[in-house]
This record gives structure tokens, sequence and C-alpha cells, in this order.
């Protein structure tokens, strides 16, 4: 089968589009997380959307091995959120509802297709992006929990913090509201995030 006339291709682009969309929206919450004081969610959600820009040009560069020639236009029909609002305690949880909808339901169902269709090496890609996709899931959920709780500066157990700013760090149970060395605020301390297992 080509790749251009088949289920995957269409697969590629929904997934293409998809994860564009998702970067624009995650960087509607680093601009949230910057705009209220919180230097290193900011950071850590730049990341996210840096790896999403990624997801989509891996999809893109698939899609553009279909034709030698210019696509002009790939016609699909696909649902995509518009969920956020501009709260980051809620957009943070959104974030990883939709990451979660992508790991456990888009990309299975688009690997499976692809495989079936005989495109192991997209097959692969999606299976890959999957386990990406939970880590984001991971992230999100535990800063959305962190903040909800108050626990993204202070935790059980003592616990080093360390200064975005200028690397200063201290071990506390609370991590300090003020950097003794730079003055950095508070939102400047680099978060503590656990893996699950």
């Amino acid at each position: 089968m080509e790749l251009i006339k088949s289920k995957t291709f269409k697969n590629l682009a929904k997934a293409y589009a998809g994860e564009c969309m998702a970067q624009a929206r995650y960087k509607f919450i680093e601009y949230g997380a910057r705009m209220n004081g919180y230097k290193n969610i900011a950071s850590l959600v730049d990341e996210v959307v840096y790896q999403e820009f990624n997801h989509s040009r891996m999809f893109y560069s698939f899609i553009q091995t279909a034709s030698d020639k210019e696509i002009a236009n790939i016609d699909i029909s696909s649902g995509y959120p518009f969920k956020e609002k501009w709260d980051l305690l809620e957009n943070l949880r959104i974030a990883a509802e939709d990451e979660k909808n992508e790991a456990e339901k888009i990309y299975p169902e688009y690997a499976r297709v692809a495989e079936e269709e005989g495109f192991k090496d997209i097959a692969g890609l999606f299976r890959n992006i999957i386990q990406v996709e939970n880590c984001h899931k991971m992230l999100f959920t535990q800063l959305y929990t962190q903040m909800k709780n108050g626990t993204l500066y202070k935790k059980d157990k003592p616990v080093k913090w360390k200064c975005g700013d200028c690397g200063y760090e201290a071990t506390s149970k609370t991590a300090f509201k003020t950097c003794p060395l730079c003055q950095a605020k508070q939102g400047s301390i680099m978060l503590k995030i656990e893996d699950e297992n």
C-alpha cells in the first residue's frame, strides 16, 4: 500500500496538527506560569513545548516521504481540544488529561492502523511517542497536584532546594521564599518531580 493512499497518512496529518496545537496550548501555560512568578514551572513546560515541536517535526517528515511532489493539502477531519482558559492550575490539569488521551487512546490506535497497513516504522514512531506523552502526563499531573495541595515548595522530609538563577542550595522541608544569595523569588527554585514508579 502506498503511504499517501493509506489511513496512516491521514493519521500522520492529524497527529502533526495535534502536536502543533499542543505546542501553542502549552505555550499559553508556560506564559501563565511566567506571569504568575513560577519561572521553573515555565521552564519545565517550555521543555515540553520543544518536545511537542519535535513530535510534529517527525510526523511532518513522514508525511513528506509520501510523495516526490508537493503535497498541496491534506483534508482531515478530527477533533482537537479547546478547553484551556487563563487559569494556570486548571490548565495543568487539562494538559495532563490531554496527554493521557494521546497516550492511551489516540496514538495506540494510530500505531495499530500503521502496523496493519504495513508501516512498521511509523507504528514504531507512534509507540515511542506514547512513552513520552506518558511522561508529559506525569509532569503535568505532579505540577497540578503539588500546586493544588501547596506542596510545590513544601515537602514531608528535608530535600535539597536549588535556586535556578544562581545555583544556591539549601536543605530543608520548605523552600526559601527569597534566595539568600541572589534575591530571586521562590518561583525560581527548581522543583522536585518524582517518578511514579
